[in-house]
C-alpha cells in the first residue's frame, strides 16, 4: 500500500511543479497589467488636463483681445466727450503688469494712444463753454438725493387738468392729440390712445388727472409732455375725475406719503413702472395708491365713473 502511494507521490510531483509555476507567471503578468492600467489612467488624466490647459488658453487670449478692444472704444468714446488722454510712464506700466501677471507672463507692450481727432465746430463751441462752478457738484448731489428717496406715490407729479380740446392723431387712428390746462403759463401736448374707448365728443372740455413728470416722448411724430389717467381693463378704459371744485394745477396727494414730486421721472430707474402696480380703484370706484385715496386737498377724492377694483395707468 506504501509503494502505490509513493508512486502516486512520485508522479504528481512534476504536475504541482509546473502548475506553481504557471500561478507564479499568472501573478506576475496581472501584477503587469494592472501596472499598465495605472499607467493608462495617469496618462487619460495628463492628456484631459493638457486639453483642459489649451482651452483655458485660447479662452484667456480671447478675452484679453475682448478687453484690449473695449479699451480701444473706451478712449475713442473719451476723446469725442473730449476727456484728455494722459500716458502711462513705461517704468509705471511694467511695474503694474509684473505686480498682477503671473510670473512666466510677460507684460503687455503699452499701445499709444489713438490720434486725437480734430474737433468740429460744434465740439468747440462745447469746448468755449466751461461748466459753471459747482454745476458738476450739483449734479452729483442730485442724483445721490435721487437714489436716496423712497420709491412710492409721492415721486409722482400728479394733478388736476382741463382738456381744452382733443382732435385724432393726423398719422395714427387710435390716437387723441390733446391740449390740457395744468396751470401752467401754456397748455401742455399730450397724445393718448383712447380713440376706441372714449368718444371724441366727451374728450372736448372736460376735468381729468395728468402725470405730468414722465420724460416727454413723441408718439408717431408729436411730443406728448403728460399722460391722462384712467381707470384701465382689458375691455374697458375710464378718464379718472378729480373732485368737484377742482382746478387745473391742484396737487394730488396720499395721506402718508409726503415727499415732493422728482422734477422728471428717470426712465433708466423704473420709478413709474415699480409705482404703477400699487395704483388701483377701490370697492367704491375711489382711486387709491395701496389702499390710500387719491386726494386734492379740502375738496375730496378721486373717482372712476364705474370701474371698480381695476387698474390705474
Amino acid at each position: 500500500m506504501l509503494v502505490v502511494r509513493s508512486i502516486r507521490k512520485m508522479a504528481s510531483d512534476p504536475v504541482i511543479n509546473r502548475l506553481e509555476q504557471r500561478a507564479s507567471e499568472a501573478d506576475q503578468v496581472i501584477e503587469y497589467l494592472k501596472q499598465q492600467v495605472a499607467l493608462l489612467k495617469e496618462k487619460a488624466i495628463l492628456q484631459a488636463s493638457l486639453r483642459e490647459e489649451k482651452k483655458l488658453r485660447v479662452e484667456n487670449a480671447k478675452l484679453k483681445k475682448d478687453i484690449e478692444d473695449l479699451k480701444e472704444q473706451l478712449i475713442e468714446v473719451e476723446i469725442r466727450n473730449g476727456v484728455k488722454q494722459i500716458g502711462v510712464p513705461a517704468s509705471a506700466a511694467a511695474v503694474s503688469s509684473s505686480a498682477t501677471s503671473q510670473p512666466a507672463a510677460e507684460p503687455d507692450p503699452v499701445k499709444p494712444s489713438p490720434a486725437v481727432p480734430k474737433a468740429g465746430p460744434e465740439e468747440k463751441k462745447k469746448k468755449e463753454k466751461p461748466e459753471k462752478k459747482g454745476e458738476k457738484k450739483e449734479k452729483k448731489q442730485a442724483v445721490a438725493d435721487d437714489d436716496a428717496k423712497a420709491v412710492d406715490v409721492s415721486r409722482l407729479d400728479m394733478r388736476v387738468g382741463c382738456i381744452v380740446s382733443a382732435k385724432k392723431h393726423p398719422d395714427a387712428d387710435s390716437l387723441y392729440v390733446e391740449e390740457v390746462d395744468v396751470g401752467e403759463a401754456s397748455p401742455r401736448t399730450v397724445v393718448s390712445g383712447l380713440v376706441k374707448h372714449i368718444p371724441l365728443e366727451q374728450m372736448q372740455n372736460r376735468m381729468a388727472v395728468l402725470l405730468c413728470n414722465l420724460k416727454p416722448a413723441k408718439m408717431r411724430g408729436v411730443l406728448s409732455q403728460a399722460m391722462v389717467m384712467c381707470a384701465s381693463s382689458p375691455d374697458k378704459v375710464e378718464i379718472l375725475d378729480p373732485p368737484s371744485g377742482a382746478v387745473p394745477g391742484d396737487r394730488i396727494t396720499f395721506e402718508g406719503f409726503p415727499g415732493e414730486p422728482d422734477k422728471e421721472l428717470n426712465p433708466k430707474k423704473k420709478t413709474w413702472e415699480q409705482i404703477q402696480p400699487d395704483l388701483l380703484t377701490n370697492e367704491e370706484c375711489v382711486a387709491t395708491y395701496k389702499g390710500v385715496p387719491f386726494e386734492v386737498k379740502g375738496k375730496g377724492v378721486v373717482k372712476a365713473q364705474t370701474m371698480s377694483r381695476s387698474g390705474i395707468k
